[in-house]
């Protein structure tokens, strides 16, 4: 799958990943009233206009970008209902043509690992049938139960060609309370940096491992040092525009080839409709068309600073 990743980004020339992080607040009035309308103000309502939205933005955006991210926190809040339209959207993507990053930041200890890893990335066997799960083709991966937590998503990830990103050093403000703390005189996130590429040698694709790393873009320095620990990992870029992230401090996550980084952006692509840069030149009814805007704004600035 690292390597199809690859391809897309290739072909599509964005190391772009879309976070499909939908709030309600971020939806336009016009489909909520119609989702209203037809299921109440209830889940199902909330759920139904979270797919409206996401359908809405992946036709708008699926020949623009390799990837996209849903983070099923988002979907999660509004209980089974939220997860239905977590799934349609999943499978939606697949269909377009887009690789699908479940972020999902699991990891447990061994059994309960390999449950989550089975029904995100893998097939779960009932009698003499496998079905797959959620079957996304990434999942983002908390490597902080150690081997145990990480090993089952590694194990899923051989059998089923698929890969996962590990949280090495996260975008938010407070992840140097942990991550920043020196185990041995070095940083624990350079610690876990290290240990990514060890299980990512076990996990190869033709360049890259599919063993990526999550490395926010508001760390440009640590990015630095981290791109070195992990010559051959993929990193996904949070914390892009929303967060602070800059084109121009992007390159260092990047290799010499132009590889090795996919950067998200989420609210700052999907909401982008009541943004000020956007707010005047498209109606909430043309949100989808302002999304499509920031993605090619994003294109230009990510490609400016790393070519």
């Amino acid at each position: 799958m690292i390597d199809q990743l690859i391809d897309r980004i290739k072909k599509t020339e964005a190391p772009i990943v879309v976070g499909l992080d939908p709030m309600l607040d971020y939806i336009p009035e016009h489909i909520l009233k119609k989702a209203f309308d037809e299921y109440g103000e209830t889940p199902k309502g909330a759920a139904e206009a979270i797919w409206q939205y996401n359908k809405a933005l992946v036709d708008a955006i699926c020949d623009l970008v390799p990837a996209v991210k849903p983070q099923i926190a988002m979907y999660e809040q509004f209980g089974i209902e939220g997860l239905v339209a977590f799934d349609k959207t999943v499978k939606y993507c697949r269909q377009k043509g887009l690789i699908v990053i479940g972020d999902i930041k699991r990891g447990d200890i061994g059994s309960t690992s390999a449950a989550y890893a089975t029904g995100h990335l893998g097939k779960v066997q009932i009698g003499s049938h496998s079905y797959a799960g959620f079957d996304e083709d990434f999942a983002t991966v908390n490597p902080y139960l150690g081997s145990d937590g990480v090993k089952p998503f590694i194990d899923v990830c051989r059998q089923e060609k698929k890969g996962i990103f590990v949280l090495v050093k996260t975008s938010n403000p407070s992840s140097g309370e942990f991550q920043d703390r020196p185990v041995d005189g070095t940083p624990l996130y350079e610690v876990v940096g290290r240990k990514v590429a060890e299980w990512g040698e076990e996990l190869m694709g033709s360049t890259y491992s599919y063993v990526g790393a999550v490395v926010g873009a508001t760390y440009p320095e640590m990015g630095k040092v981290l791109r070195k620990i992990m010559p051959r990992t993929y990193i996904l870029v949070p914390g892009y525009g929303a967060q602070g992230g800059k084109g121009k401090d992007l390159a260092v996550f990047f290799n010499k080839d132009g590889l090795g980084a996919i950067v998200n952006s989420s609210r700052g692509i999907i909401a982008a409709w009541k943004k000020d840069e956007y707010r005047d030149r498209f109606s909430p009814e043309a949100f989808a068309d302002a999304a499509r805007a920031a993605v090619l704004d994003m294109k230009e600035d990510i490609n400016s600073a790393i070519l």
